[in-house]
């Protein structure tokens, strides 16, 4: 082979090699069936009773349904109340729970089947026991905080958008509804929780969590 002929060969390589580096693309994030969490469950009924929920279903809280934060729609999880031993299977509808420290918001008829109605709520373990059967590409983002007034988020949200890149604004309908602002677009949780770590240092965000970012 010439000179010419291996320096051409070199270069077609790269571009190449360049052209599958940009046209990569992003896989969605698995559930594996059995996967646990342990922490706190909550639930919720009105006003959200009647409403779209984050994947479109209206919201029926006498349906055995969730929130999760992260999970896929229509994962299935087995939530065992750890203080009775009670439990009970969810499909996930909706994003939340938005608060530090819970893991899932049940609805009214599920907090009943697991004795959670009277306290409101409870250290529970979640246990995957379905996953969907087409998974759309993960994407996941930092909630930063929650804002009555438009004002305060679109502020909120620029600064986000300064310091890191990216940042969106999340109409949360309710009494009152919130503007909740997230942070990043990581395609991975493990990164959007490096992403948390770093906010909750940098901007002294201590409620900072990951969040899955849904179309």
């Amino acid at each position: 082979m010439t000179r010419a002929l291996i320096v051409v060969a070199a270069a077609a390589i790269v571009i190449a090699g360049c052209g599958r580096k940009h046209a990569r693309v992003r896989t969605p994030a698995p559930v594996a069936l059995g996967t646990t969490e342990r922490g706190t469950a909550s639930w919720y009924g009105h006003p959200y009773h009647g409403r779209a929920a984050a994947d479109g279903e209206i919201y029926d809280m006498e349906t055995l349904v969730a929130a999760h934060r992260t999970l896929p729609f229509q994962t299935v999880v087995r939530v065992r109340n750890l203080t009775n031993n009670q439990s009970v299977d969810v499909r996930i509808i909706d994003r939340g729970p938005f608060v530090k420290g819970r893991i899932i918001d049940l609805s009214h008829a599920a907090a009943i089947k697991i004795g959670l109605i009277g306290p409101g709520v409870g250290p529970v373990e979640l246990t995957v026991i379905g996953v969907p059967a087409h998974l759309e590409p993960a994407l996941f983002a930092v909630q930063v905080g929650a804002f009555r007034e438009k004002a305060n988020a679109d502020r909120a949200q620029r600064n986000m958008m300064a310091a890191y890149g990216a940042a969106k604004a999340v109409l949360r309908q309710g009494d009152p509804p919130l503007w909740r602002i997230l942070a990043g677009r990581e395609s991975s949780q493990a990164a959007a929780e490096s992403l948390a770590q770093r906010i909750r240092a940098e901007q002294r965000e201590p409620e900072a969590f990951v969040v899955r970012l849904d179309p």
